[in-house]
């Protein structure tokens, strides 16, 4: 499958692709009468009076057009574990770190959608302002169906299994070590060409992913526009009675019928599309000298909020690389943190974590919750006597969604039986180096030396 699809190269920029040449109209959009006897469609990821840098929408040349459908119904069955609105009734606070062990495959037939469920977020799909965090099991190609998100854009991330991904636009062949962002309001199916699969995803209301700023990096670094790929038009023309598009909107799941499939675009243009980018081909920065570098310079893609260096959502990475700063604690420094951490392994150890913290597994440090290294990676780092050598993390990928809004989680992620409930005692055995002579208080409240003691 991998080697029959083909890709246009970039990010941001305006594309076009037309699967049978002369396809798209020349010189216009929307003309009386399409070449073909194709149907004009458009497709708009923001309003239509955003500043010119940051409109996005996409033409689409279709066989039928998407209206072509029954009414809308809720889903039956139902997936209630998806949520939009993060609130007292639907979801929990807590400050306390949240770990989670890799999700079990079930041996009920599931696809993409009856095996999505979300873990926390913030804020509202209906009031177009914040994120959900989700989690995937799949073992079932998604067959006679289609998904569509009204609600946000979907980064997925897969851990394990390969995704052969329809859209609109074309096909994507997606496997872990890569990411895909389906966009708000595309149609797709996903097929596991190699069987089951699980994977994260992020979700954002209201704004789309984009590439951070460089800043003093300057022009070159992170991720290069151009390793960003996105497909070349593909249709199909078939009849397909009973096909289904199931619809996410504010967090539930409504389905429809059709007699055709929804891939039926046979030429399309525009920037609004979905893309893939493989993390193999992220140029990391890191400090050569002292100290630890900041976990937003590892920045793959960010979704801005109004306030200016404030995120909705990064997803930032910690790929293989070279540490080489001297005198220099190498791991993530224990920190408290405005900004919430939730966190995936792809594959192999992370670095501030040597047990518990598994590939397919997640973790949640909320605003202003401490975290860091764990007794064990501590103590092995200090206690290095070629601290000061390089040394190169290789073997491994792990992730990070962060955000600046606070997350609320969903109570079967606090019930679940992957909830890793001892995961405070991986900082308990942390113990004081402090080299000072030691007060201690008697039962009278006297204070007693070290020295007075021995």
């Amino acid at each position: 499958m991998q080697e029959e699809v083909e890709y246009l190269s970039g990010f941001g920029g305006h594309f076009s692709s037309e699967a049978i040449p002369g396809a798209l109209p020349r010189n216009q959009n929307n003309p009386l009468i399409c070449p073909l006897g194709l149907y004009a469609e458009q497709l708009s990821g923001t309003s239509f009076t955003s500043p010119r840098h940051l409109n996005q929408c996409s033409w689409f040349y279709r066989i039928k057009p998407s209206v072509t459908h029954e009414p809308f119904y809720p889903c039956i069955p139902e997936n209630k574990r998806i949520v939009s609105e993060f609130n007292q009734q639907t979801t929990s606070a807590t400050p306390t770190q949240l770990r989670w062990k890799p999700a079990e495959f079930s041996e009920i037939p599931t696809d993409f959608i009856d095996g999505l469920y979300t873990i926390c977020g913030a804020g509202s799909s209906f009031l177009r302002h914040g994120y959900a965090i989700h989690m995937y099991v799949a073992n079932k190609s998604m067959e006679g169906r289609a998904f569509c998100n009204a609600d946000g854009d979907f980064l997925v991330v897969p851990q394990h299994g390969k995704l052969f991904i329809t859209t609109e636009c074309g096909k994507l062949f997606v496997q872990p070590g890569e990411i895909v962002v389906i966009p708000q309001g595309f149609r797709f199916s996903i097929d596991l060409p190699d069987g089951p699969s699980r994977g994260y995803v992020a979700e954002i209301f209201g704004t789309h992913y984009r590439l951070p700023d460089l800043g003093p990096i300057g022009a070159n670094g992170l991720a290069a526009p151009r390793d960003f790929l996105v497909p070349k038009a593909w249709y199909e023309d078939a009849t397909y009675p009973n096909y289904t598009v199931v619809q996410k909107f504010g967090g539930e799941l409504f389905m429809a019928k059709q007699d055709f499939s929804p891939f039926n675009v046979v030429a399309w243009h525009g920037n609004y599309v979905p893309y893939k980018y493989d993390l193999s081909k992220f140029c990391p920065f890191n400090t050569v000298l002292f100290d630890h570098g900041d976990p937003s310079i590892n920045t793959v893609l960010t979704a801005p909020t109004d306030k200016l260096g404030v995120a909705l959502l990064d997803f930032v990475i910690f790929p293989p690389r070279w540490l080489v700063a001297e005198n220099t604690f190498r791991p993530p420094y224990y920190h408290r943190n405005c900004m919430t951490e939730f966190m995936g392994l792809i594959n192999g150890v992370y670095e501030a974590k040597q047990d518990g913290f598994l590939p397919g597994g997640a973790s949640l440090h909320s605003c202003m919750t401490p975290h860091g290294p764990d007794t064990k990676t501590f103590e092995a780092t200090v206690s290095r006597s070629e601290a000061n050598e390089p040394s190169r993390i290789k073997g491994t990928l792990a992730f990070m969604f962060e955000s600046s809004l606070i997350p609320r989680v969903c109570k079967w992620a606090l019930e679940s039986p992957g909830l890793d409930k001892d995961y405070y005692q991986c900082w308990i055995g942390l113990k004081s180096h402090f080299s000072h002579n030691r007060e201690t208080v008697d039962e009278n409240g006297t204070k007693i030396s070290e020295a007075a003691q021995s």
